[in-house]
């Protein structure tokens, strides 16, 4: 009795086969991105929309105040006494002194008593390292026998702004602050100080300057 073995699949089989899974194959995995990518999308964390406060926690530049806000020429806390009151008669070149003098330690901080811009920066005579401010009311403010000055022309100041610190330079006998307003920038058409800063709300204690 002949026995016969079990045929091996024929070549077209196998062909039609292979020829099923590269059919296959596209559609499978297409319908895997079509379920993953959705799925893809839910699971990424949406942007969180910008905060109206997002900055609220970093440090704030310091505000500027408002242009009608005026104070005093010296920082806080600063002892001084008056050693030349404004007007007195001299030997000044207008025949009169024309500011206000404070004596104060060398160093301290000047600052504008208002609102305006520097028109001034320099050496200028007798009055030494000086700063000279338009005021937004059109008057000047002259601070003068600086030690040094930290501002420069053309730059806008408000009430606080420091422009410089306090020495003896120029024609003085000792470390203080020459204060002065002018009705014009001509030397010549000053008026009272003490009276210009009243007249914005600002007075001055006796020997004593405290915000």
């Amino acid at each position: 009795m002949t026995t016969f073995r079990k045929s091996t699949p024929s070549r077209p089989r196998t062909l039609l086969r292979s020829r099923l899974l590269r059919v296959t194959t596209p559609v499978a995995l297409g319908s895997v991105l079509i379920l993953t990518v959705p799925q893809a999308i839910r699971a990424a964390p949406a942007a969180e929309p910008a905060h109206p406060h997002a900055h609220a926690h970093a440090p704030a530049a310091e505000p500027w105040p408002p242009d009608d806000v005026w104070t005093r020429p010296l920082k806080a806390w600063t002892h001084y006494h008056i050693s030349v009151p404004y007007g007195i008669p001299g030997d000044w070149q207008a025949g009169r002194h024309t500011g206000v003098d404070f004596a104060v330690r060398p160093g301290v901080r000047v600052r504008s008593v208002g609102s305006g811009t520097v028109v001034h920066t320099n050496r200028s005579g007798d009055y030494g390292k000086a700063v000279t401010v338009r005021m937004n009311d059109g008057h000047y403010t002259l601070f003068a026998h600086l030690s040094r000055i930290t501002v420069h022309p053309g730059q806008r100041v408000h009430a606080r702004t420091r422009l410089g610190y306090s020495g003896s330079t120029g024609r003085s006998t000792g470390p203080h602050l020459h204060f002065e307003v002018r009705a014009t920038r001509q030397y010549g058409s000053d008026i009272d100080p003490l009276t210009y800063l009243a007249d914005h709300g600002v007075h001055l204690p006796d020997n004593l300057l405290d915000d």
